[in-house]
């Protein structure tokens, strides 16, 4: 039998390579849950929006590739802008067979409260080049205002 000469330092290194691993097992763990989330989040498709304000209105921009004119609905009410519509899927493939698919298709829904109020019979909504611009000018009362300051 051969002898050993003990060494604290090579029994604390062990020890910690123990811990590392059962943290990394436990971070592990708890991130696969997020992975399996944003799988769920990715197939589920909400158009991205820009929205902007000048002096006389609000102005939404709201990226919409591949989706029809007459598959968006825009309606206002409340203050709330809801822009609703559905990303269709393409039915045609034939001896297709596919390796990867990572467009998204179906319905969405995107809901926004307006800073200030609107004129809602002056709205307008144009749709090119899969962006929609929709454009809301504001009420007289929303217009922000200068007022003079009076040396007095």
């Amino acid at each position: 039998m051969a002898l050993v000469r003990w060494s604290p330092i090579r029994d604390l290194a062990t020890d910690l390579i123990d811990l590392q691993r059962e943290i990394n097992r436990m971070f592990d763990r708890f991130f696969r849950g997020f992975e399996e989330e944003e799988e769920r989040a990715i197939s589920t498709w909400r158009p991205v929006v820009d929205i902007s304000e000048t002096d006389d209105e609000y102005i939404v921009r709201a990226e919409i590739p591949g989706v029809s004119k007459d598959d968006i609905k825009v309606t206002i009410r409340d203050n709330m802008l809801t822009i609703s519509g559905e990303k269709r899927q393409e039915k045609e493939t034939k001896n297709e067979n596919f390796h990867r698919v990572e467009r998204v298709y179906g319905s969405f829904t995107r809901t926004f409260t307006l800073p200030g109020a609107v004129k809602v019979d002056k709205i307008e909504a144009k749709f090119k080049d899969g962006v929609l611009t929709i454009k809301l000018p504001k009420v007289e009362e929303a217009k922000s205002k200068e007022i003079e300051v009076k040396v007095g």
